[in-house]
């Protein structure tokens, strides 16, 4: 095993491996440069948005990154430890669709209040078409080629009035009973 476990604790890479899909080989290897990147221990919202940044090199992933970075942040303490971290990894790379959109809705409830509103809809949409290509945006059905559109058609899938709240029970169950509210929900690269 060496010594770069000695740091992380069993408990921790126990848990990590029950929650995640990464393997102690996998996970051992992520703390080693995580040790590397952050000494301290901790990310920054600033770093979080550089490593955000190279998944995303042709768009600006500024906003979305932060978005990412407030939901992972569980202890709301403006930073990330290597849980939250590994996870934050794991959810928005795969997971389970459940878990999944549990941290999708954490995502949209960006006052953290335990429900989504029409206009935390609007501002993740927002941050999500930042992330889109300027010559995909183009290729946009007519219906979400701006981020209000994008919200509006979101929305519509929840049977709620304008100035309704979602709760967490009714936005996963909108988005698992809509193929379209799941793609409107994150930004998957086109397939060349």
């Amino acid at each position: 095993m060496g010594n770069t476990t000695s740091a992380l604790s069993k408990e921790i890479l126990e848990d990590l491996k029950l929650s995640t899909k990464f393997s102690e080989t996998e996970i051992c290897q992520w703390y080693e440069n995580f040790q590397k990147q952050c000494p301290t221990g901790r990310i920054t919202p600033e770093e979080f948005e550089e490593i955000y940044a190279r998944f995303f090199p042709e768009a600006d992933a500024k906003s979305y990154a932060r978005h990412v970075f407030r939901s992972f942040d569980t202890n709301d303490d403006g930073t990330l430890d290597f849980k939250e971290y590994i996870i934050a990894l794991h959810m928005t790379s795969s997971g389970k669709t459940t878990r999944k959109l549990e941290w999708a809705f954490s995502l949209f409830d960006v006052d953290k209040n335990g429900y989504i509103n029409k206009s935390e809809v609007k501002e993740i949409c927002q941050a999500i078409f930042k992330l889109i290509p300027e010559d995909e945006q183009k290729k946009l059905p007519e219906d979400e080629n701006t981020p209000e559109k994008r919200a509006n058609k979101l929305w519509a899938f929840f049977d709620k009035k304008d100035n309704e709240r979602l709760a967490e029970g009714e936005f996963i169950t909108g988005v698992i009973e809509n193929e379209n509210a799941m793609r409107l929900i994150q930004y998957e690269p086109m397939k060349q």
